[in-house]
């Protein structure tokens, strides 16, 4: 059974890779020949699309009464977008923040994590609530679509791009095979990631973990592979708009849709535990509005800021393994973050905000 599971993430592993190079070229030209800015396709069509694993595994664990790990799965991989895919992203090559990304994209993303946070205060996200969820997201679909085209003359230029690749010989006659590209990148993103998060799943109950550290780590990181490949790949390519508009839209996507969906599917909604309350949420709201001055200054993640998020994961899933274990350092550890390691970050990046404005006044 071990063999047939290293096997499967083998082979996960693999379909991840060559998905993620097919839907980024596919997406890439899609965008071209359309004479739509990349970043719209980022927040749409990748987004939306990379984050399909979550949706689907988020309802079955739903239907099969494993809330915690439905829910785990929506905060883990959101925070799992933001601090580790942009921070390996960033890493990979310094990334460029479009304008639009910073005044309404990376701010309405901040307000699904406050309205998902609201909805979960009482320890349930009820029927109406996952209603209200899904609906915005029905909503802000509708708003990227039709601010696609204002959008064309803007600092996007997306005509000045569809231009640019008409001269690399992407035109509309392609416009099927590009489109087959993104769908067959999707399928193979899916698929990998399905066998990943099913092997890595079966290895985590082996070791008795429990279904929230399981849906916050082993699931929401798996179901968040396709985000990293696809985002990293894009980055190294160039596609700068893709890779960060993926994450925040895949991240918009998972506040509203995937918890939208599951809490309204299910009678009751959807139970969120005291765990999920009193620690992850508030690192998800800290992550999220963390993103705003590192958005704002230069329109531009730098290296460095890359580095510090990646940082912060790893402080993250170092918390989770001590809380799992009942370490007796966990209440030091969580007691040094909170009241030395998070100010200094926010001073920090308080600092740079200022600078930022000061210089352009």
């Amino acid at each position: 059974m071990s063999f047939v599971n290293v096997g499967l993430f083998v082979l996960g592993l693999a379909l991840l890779i060559l998905g993620a190079e097919t839907l980024v070229r596919g997406a890439s030209r899609l965008a071209g020949s359309l004479g739509i800015p990349p970043l719209i396709i980022g927040l749409t069509v990748v987004a939306y699309g990379t984050g399909a694993p979550e949706l689907t595994i988020s309802l079955m664990a739903l239907a099969n009464g494993q809330g915690d790990l439905s829910v785990g799965n929506v905060l883990g991989s959101n925070i799992a977008n933001i601090l580790l895919i942009l921070g390996v992203s960033a890493l990979a090559a310094p990334l460029i923040v479009s304008r639009r990304l910073v005044w309404i994209d990376a701010p309405l993303m901040v307000g699904a994590a406050i309205a998902a946070y609201a909805f979960s205060l009482d320890g349930r996200v009820e029927r109406w609530e996952g209603l209200v969820l899904f609906v915005a997201a029905v909503g802000y679909t509708v708003f990227l679509v039709r601010s696609s085209r204002p959008a064309r003359g803007s600092d996007d230029q997306g005509e000045d791009y569809a231009a640019a690749m008409r001269r690399k010989g992407v035109g509309r006659e392609n416009l099927f095979f590009y489109a087959a590209l993104v769908f067959a990148g999707l399928a193979m993103l899916i698929l990998g990631s399905r066998w990943l998060v099913g092997a890595a799943t079966t290895f985590a109950r082996a070791l008795h973990v429990s279904e929230l550290v399981i849906g916050l780590t082993i699931v929401a990181g798996g179901t968040s592979l396709p985000e990293l490949a696809t985002s990293l790949l894009a980055a190294m390519r160039g596609e700068r708009d893709i890779a960060v508009g993926n994450i925040v839209g895949s991240s918009i996507f998972n506040l509203l849709v995937v918890l939208g969906l599951a809490a309204a599917s299910a009678p009751d909604g959807v139970a969120v535990s005291s765990a999920a309350l009193g620690f992850d949420y508030p690192v998800l709201l800290a992550a999220s509005f963390a993103c705003l001055p590192i958005f704002f200054t230069g329109h531009r993640i730098a290296r460095w800021e890359g580095g510090l998020f990646l940082a912060y994961y790893a402080a993250y899933l170092a918390y989770l393994g001590l809380h799992a274990r009942a370490h007796t350092a966990l209440p030091l550890y969580g007691w040094v973050m909170l009241t030395f390691v998070a100010p200094l970050t926010f001073v920090t990046l308080g600092v740079l905000s200022v600078r930022q404005l000061r210089s352009r006044a």
